[in-house]
C-alpha cells in the first residue's frame, strides 16, 4: 500500500523552503525569498504554516539595526521530510 503524501510538504513553495533548510540548517527570510523567487507575502504565509506544525522554528530579531528573521528546520521537520521522500519514492517505484 502506498502511503499518502504529507499535504503540508506537498506544496511547491513549502517543499522548496524545507529542501533549502535541510541543506543549510538555518537561513533567513531574505535568502529564502531569493532562492524561491516568491513574493514576500507568500513566503511569510508558507513559513507560518510550517512553523505552526513544528517543522521549522522562527526567531525574529535585529541584525545591523534591521529586522532579521532566522528560520531553522526542527528535528520533527527533518523526520517528516524524510518520511515524505520515502512516500514519494514509493510512488516512483510503481
Amino acid at each position: 500500500m502506498i502511503k499518502r503524501l504529507n499535504p503540508i510538504l506537498h506544496s511547491e513553495l513549502r517543499l522548496a523552503i524545507m529542501s533549502h533548510l535541510l541543506s543549510v540548517g538555518d537561513s533567513d527570510f531574505v535568502k529564502i525569498k531569493e532562492i524561491t523567487e516568491a513574493a514576500s507575502g507568500n513566503v511569510s504565509i508558507q513559513i507560518k504554516k510550517l512553523q505552526t506544525v513544528g517543522y521549522i522554528s522562527v526567531t525574529k530579531g535585529y541584525k545591523n539595526n534591521y529586522h532579521h528573521t532566522k528560520v531553522s528546520i526542527t528535528s520533527l521537520g527533518i523526520a517528516e521530510f524524510e518520511k515524505y521522500i520515502e512516500s514519494l519514492s514509493q510512488y516512483l517505484k510503481r
